[in-house]
């Protein structure tokens, strides 16, 4: 494996050989980084295949070329491997879960609105219908109670009404009041197809855009580091390497090293500074205020399912309200009824007729005839998903520190006689200091 590193590392291969092998290296690393770009442009950004597949062979190409023939490129793109362990790496993965989130729980969501709608709208639709019916029963009883006074008014020759029945013009706007109905629930499921719409463009276009910019943040990000390690000797040089303590031995001045070790750090030690640990505290607690975001939205979907599963359990056990109308009428007629109380004499009345009925109707809520969608679970993998991937972020904020110190690594394994020029400038800092105190 050193082997193979220093052959990849190398500005210009000795033989033949090692030109092979690193074409080959080149090669085998393009086929890998090809396939993820890939399935990342086709599965993560919905890309077309067609799309998907020309930019990833255009990339790869372009990446075989650049890592085999321009070797601050190499040295560029291994460090981006690493570069990915910091906050770029982190909005990628965070993009990722926003965009796994939005795609799979929204429109769970408004799924479930939808039935719970649909639930309201039966039996609105159905409630209504049996009231309007029951105009009907009081027509029928209207007209009958009329017939029976009318016989009444016959009976005994006096001034009579125009008719006697009541009228009922209800169920002449039934039709209308259906037609409404029907557009207002065609209205509702309009405007939630486009927000359903509108919400996932967005964050599709979103989650590409801060992909894309993400992914040149990355190469912009490596290509500066090693500007600045290329150009300046105090850049990221605080590390007590292998060539320090060489050139310390060699100039038998190891004591800087133990005098200085509260201000230098070993690049293979698990050691962070107080700076460092501050950092990733406050990196940790933005992350988990995104975390309870995207917990309150995995709530609102299950919320919403339970809401809808109960609506359409109570709305199929809704039972029918029974409805009666009582009609008791006694019509009697009196002799000479003024004179007889003027003469303080008992009335006589003399029944004409009884009229007493019942009428019975029912009052229907639900419908198996209604068209109810049934409630969507929520997908309980998105909740794995995102929780797998919300601990490899809170990894990532620890891990950050030591990618920084893997592509100080990087660089000087790719750039080795600069390496010594700024292990010989931190020697002089520290000789200059000991001097100094």
């Amino acid at each position: 494996a050193a082997d193979l590193w220093s052959v990849y590392s190398k500005p210009v291969p000795a033989n033949s050989r090692e030109l092979w092998t690193l074409f080959l290296q080149c090669s085998c690393v393009t086929v890998v980084i090809g396939g993820l770009f890939y399935n990342w442009m086709f599965a993560s950004l919905e890309y077309s295949w067609h799309l998907s597949t020309a930019m990833a062979i255009s990339f790869s190409l372009l990446l075989l070329l650049s890592l085999f023939l321009v070797h601050p490129a190499r040295c560029v793109f291994s460090m981006i491997m690493p570069t990915l362990g910091t906050k770029q790496g982190r909005k990628l993965l965070l993009s990722t879960c926003i965009m796994i989130v939005v795609v799979n729980v929204t429109p769970n969501i408004i799924s479930n609105i939808k039935t719970i709608l649909q639930v309201i709208k039966c039996i609105c639709k159905n409630s209504s219908e049996s009231l309007l019916n029951s105009t009907a029963l009081l027509e029928t009883a209207s007209w009958e109670f009329g017939d029976a006074i009318q016989e009444n008014v016959h009976s005994v020759n006096i001034y009579r009404p125009m008719n006697g029945h009541f009228q009922f013009s209800l169920l002449k706007n039934s039709s209308l009041i259906y037609q409404q109905m029907h557009l207002a629930g065609e209205k509702i499921g309009r405007d939630f197809l486009a927000v359903e719409v509108l919400v996932k463009d967005t964050v599709r276009v979103g989650n590409k855009l801060v992909a894309g910019f993400s992914m040149l943040y990355l190469s912009f990000e490596s290509t500066w580091y090693l500007k600045n390690y290329l150009t300046n000797l105090r850049f990221d040089n605080f590390y007590i390497t292998k060539k320090l303590e060489r050139l310390a031995v060699d100039r038998k001045a190891a004591h800087l090293l133990v005098g200085s070790s509260k201000n230098l750090i070993r690049p293979t030690g698990l050691k962070l500074s107080r700076e460092e640990v501050m950092l990733c505290l406050v990196q940790a607690m933005l992350l988990t205020v995104a975390l309870m975001l995207m917990l309150v939205v995995m709530a609102m979907d299950h919320f919403a399912f339970s809401v809808a599963d109960t609506a359409v359990k109570k709305a199929a056990q809704f039972s029918t309200v029974p409805v009666a109308l009582s009609i008791k009428y006694n019509a009697k007629i009196g002799i000479l009824p003024f004179l007889l109380k003027l003469l303080q004499l008992p009335q006589e009345e003399l029944p004409l007729q009884n009229f007493e009925r019942s009428y019975h109707h029912y009052l229907i809520f639900s419908s198996a005839h209604c068209r109810i969608s049934p409630p969507t679970p929520p997908n309980p993998s998105v909740l794995l998903v995102v929780g797998l991937l919300f601990c490899i972020l809170y990894a990532i904020i620890f891990l950050e520190t030591y990618a920084h110190r893997l592509c100080r690594k990087i660089a000087g394994s790719f750039f080795e006689s600069w390496e010594e020029k700024r292990a010989l400038y931190l020697y002089k800092k520290l000789s200059r200091k000991h001097k100094e105190e």
